[in-house]
């Protein structure tokens, strides 16, 4: 098979902040189509890593490359890079004085440069993708948190990114919006859609990841195929986190 540059690759990551390393030495890869679920305790680097991808957060040293192109290259055009790039927060940052329809084609319009008539047709598709349709004269208030994040998931695709990061974007939700993200997300997979998503959802990184990446104190202590790390975790730290995860009302062990 020939050789396929990688979506991302991440060599020698380390990232500080002040006195405090919270990357300490990332390597990884993700190929193109492949969907990546970094999982791991808070306050392991997850988000940081994550938010390294698209220099959200500068990285001290090391270097990300998307697409083959240099992230951390001082002479290239972030701005068109992240183009490139969806990202979905934990918090949907929407406007909140625009409706559905203007929250989706305004950076489309102002960003892309996209006709009104344009924007307003590669919204709609995404809106239905997400199935909302129907509320694209609605504004965020009038949404629940479930619908308001599934609006921000399309508006991230009506950009045209060949990359979307995901960073815990069902950790503010009541668990019972959950599944309709879930089920968004679960579709952009099947669609082939490359995807890397700090999650806590062991059930969705079981069903949808390719591969999962357990991180611990800034580091990859342990990656593969989901069922292998997940159901057969071969690093202590992995047993111990996935114990308390998925069984927390066991009985755990005195330290």
């Amino acid at each position: 098979m020939a050789d396929m540059t990688a979506a991302i690759e991440i060599q020698g990551l380390h990232k500080s902040f002040g006195d405090v390393e919270v990357l300490r030495g990332i390597d990884f890869t993700v190929a193109p189509g492949e969907v990546v679920c970094v999982v791991g305790p808070s306050g392991s680097g997850k988000s940081t890593l994550l938010r390294c991808v698209n220099l959200l957060e500068e990285p001290t040293s090391g270097t990300v490359t998307v697409g083959g192109v240099d992230m951390t290259d001082p002479d290239i055009d972030l701005d068109a890079m992240r183009r490139r790039i969806g990202m979905v927060f934990q918090q949907f940052n929407l406007f909140p004085h625009l409706n559905v329809l203007d929250n989706l084609t305004i950076a489309q319009r102002r960003v892309l440069g996209r006709g009104r008539e344009e924007a307003g047709r590669i919204a709609r598709e995404n809106l239905a993708k997400v199935g909302l349709a129907d509320r694209e004269d609605s504004f965020p208030s009038q949404l629940s948190g479930g619908q308001q994040q599934r609006v921000a998931i399309a508006r991230a695709l009506s950009m045209g990114p060949g990359l979307m990061l995901f960073d815990e974007p069902t950790s503010a939700l009541d668990p019972e919006l959950v599944g309709d993200v879930l089920g968004v997300m679960r579709t952009l997979a099947d669609e082939g859609m490359t995807m890397m998503v700090v999650t806590h959802e062991m059930g969705f990184a079981r069903d949808v990841a390719d591969r999962v990446v357990f991180m611990d104190g800034g580091r990859v202590v342990e990656e593969g195929a989901p069922e292998d790390v997940l159901a057969r975790p071969e690093h202590p730290r992995t047993q111990a986190f996935l114990a308390r995860v998925l069984h927390p009302n066991a009985v755990q062990p005195e330290a």
